[in-house]
């Protein structure tokens, strides 16, 4: 029997028919380390877990016997250390294969994983450090990461441990040369050390676009609702490869480097990148055959600006697509190039995958897709459910039993948790719209949308009409107060290589969304710059945008 039907039946023959008869099952005191990886390594000791490599020749095949021995050992490492059930563990480790070890070591033990990008400051990992207490710091071998969590140290009272993958440095522990001397063997918890379902297991930093971070808690039964994600939306396969871009530090890269892959049997294939090149990550696609992959649309616009018909990509059989919304323009231009359509999804670091286009449905190209059966998802406007067509904003209707995958709530903020979640909802901050086939279609954050001379306008729409004019190579779309329309729309963009602002370009732009879209939405005010505001994680802070030109 395949490891994932001890937990769902997986006989679905249409949308309707997983929409109306998904169950999963949910064992009392689920550990994705004991009842998934060291399964699996009993059960095919020797299948391949994970395919490891780097820009430096590096290449590690690690299967799943290996991948609970050395979690055994990195669990054997932690406790040594005095890192026990609840204490929080930040994991700083890019794509490095001893993400794997460490975060499945943590499960085992109870602790709690808090994995962080390496492009924070040393203010940011102050912040996280004291925020959420975290006890021990584990790091890539990168000097800039360690000179920001030694100066962090400094004011970051309850953290006590450092940890390195493999360096030599003074006050720091070598994991790569203490695991080796740790035994193999694990020593299940048992009673209170044994954690519950409903304990902390996972807590991330979400890179929220207004305020500080806000911490989002997961328990253990969360990896189960990750069966969605794979299975069903990502499409994974057992004995397939498959390739999520996102780097460990982000909540993306559970949803595609470890538990839904793992539960279907699918080895995950992680290659730890210096940084972003098409070119060479088109190479390893080809020569390690990757089967399902996923990655955000500005990933494939990048890949789709190489010759693509140069390597072979017959491994691959099934796209997905999130991070942001889908700009037809990337559909159709992926279809052509590799005959695969490219099946977007939706989701938030809160959930698993919310929205999605499921295997038997026909992707319309920008739209998100159906909810996903696991949750009971509408859209409301004033607390009223929305007709076709009208937009409002997404909402999950939580019962007493809170299904696999959703979140606890904002760690150690119940104010935060409850402006989110009332009235028998979660309340995503997402706008969206229902066509008359049931398919969603992202309008934008509740805060990004626009009110101009009575209509709404999500900047979504008007950004994917701009993307599709060659001269554009990056835009978002804001809001700008104005006495008579109440506000009118901007567009900041970054143009492509070989075109130069004028005023010329900026009517020929304009033109262009009257033509694409409704003529109304048309970037009345555009604005040509060289970067546009940022998060950590890549997410355009239009509230500073807004903010800016608030104050013209």
């Amino acid at each position: 029997m395949d490891l994932i039907n001890k937990y769902i039946d997986t006989n679905f023959d249409s949308y309707d028919d997983l929409k109306a008869n998904l169950k999963i099952n949910v064992p009392e005191c689920f550990n994705f380390g004991y009842d998934v990886v060291d399964e699996l390594a009993k059960k095919s000791p020797d299948k391949n877990a994970l395919v490891w490599c780097d820009d430096h020749d590096g290449e590690k095949i690690i299967s799943f016997e290996q991948m609970s021995e050395y979690s055994n050992k990195a669990a054997n490492l932690f406790l040594s250390l005095g890192i026990k059930k609840g204490d929080k563990v930040m994991l700083i480790l890019k794509r490095n294969y001893q993400f794997w070890y460490a975060i499945i070591a943590l499960h085992k033990i109870g602790a709690v994983a808090v994995p962080a990008t390496h492009l924070l400051t040393a203010k940011d990992i102050v912040y996280r450090n004291n925020a959420a207490d975290i006890k021990a710091v584990m790091c890539a071998n990168d000097e800039h990461i360690f000179e920001n969590i030694e100066q962090a140290k400094i004011n970051s009272p309850t953290l006590k441990v450092l940890i390195t993958t493999n360096a030599k440095r003074n006050g720091w522990v070598c994991f790569d040369d203490e695991i080796e001397a740790q035994s193999a063997y694990l020593t299940k918890p048992t009673g209170d050390d044994m954690p519950q379902n409903s304990d902390i297991m996972l807590l991330y930093f979400t890179s929220g676009t207004t305020g500080n971070p806000k911490m989002v808690a997961h328990n253990f039964a969360y990896p189960l609702g990750h069966i969605i994600t794979s299975k069903f939306w990502q499409n994974c396969q057992k004995d397939g490869l498959h390739l999520t871009i996102a780097e460990t530090g982000w909540a993306k890269a559970v949803w595609g480097k470890l538990y839904g892959q793992w539960l279907c049997e699918s080895a995950i294939f992680s290659y730890d990148m210096d940084k972003f090149v098409p070119k060479l990550l088109l190479e390893k696609i080809s020569k390690y055959k990757v089967t399902t992959f996923c990655a955000p649309p500005t990933m494939y616009r990048f890949m789709l600006g190489e010759d693509m018909s140069k390597y072979d990509l017959s491994s691959l059989n099934y796209c997905t697509i999130a991070g942001e919304p889908l700009n037809p323009e990337v559909y159709k231009r992926i279809k052509k190039a590799t005959g695969l359509k490219l099946m977007e999804g939706f989701g938030q670091t809160e959930t698993v995958v919310t929205i999605a286009n499921f295997p038997w449905m026909t992707p319309k190209p920008g739209s998100m897709g159906k909810p996903s059966p696991l949750y009971d998802i509408d859209i409301l406007l004033d607390g009223k459910q929305c007709g076709i067509g009208e937009e409002g904003e997404i909402v999950i209707k939580i019962d007493d039993i809170i299904p696999p995958g959703m979140f606890l709530g904002y760690h150690k903020d119940d104010e935060l948790t409850n402006s989110v979640w009332h009235d028998g909802y979660y309340h995503t901050g997402d706008i969206a719209w229902k066509d008359e086939e049931g398919y969603y279609w992202y309008v934008g954050r509740s805060d990004d949308v626009i009110k101009s001379s009575g209509y709404r306008i999500g900047p979504f729409e008007v950004e994917s009409a701009l993307m599709e004019h060659p001269a554009v190579l990056e835009t978002a779309i804001t809001g700008v107060p104005d006495e008579i329309r109440g506000h009118i729309v901007k567009a900041t963009i970054i143009l492509a290589k070989g075109y130069s602002p004028s005023e010329e370009l900026k009517k020929e732009l304009q033109d262009h969304v009257k033509h694409v879209t409704a003529p109304y939405k048309y970037p009345r005010i555009i604005e040509f710059v060289q970067e546009l505001p940022k998060t950590i994680s890549g997410k355009i802070r239009r509230v500073e945008l807004r903010e800016k030109d608030g104050a013209q």
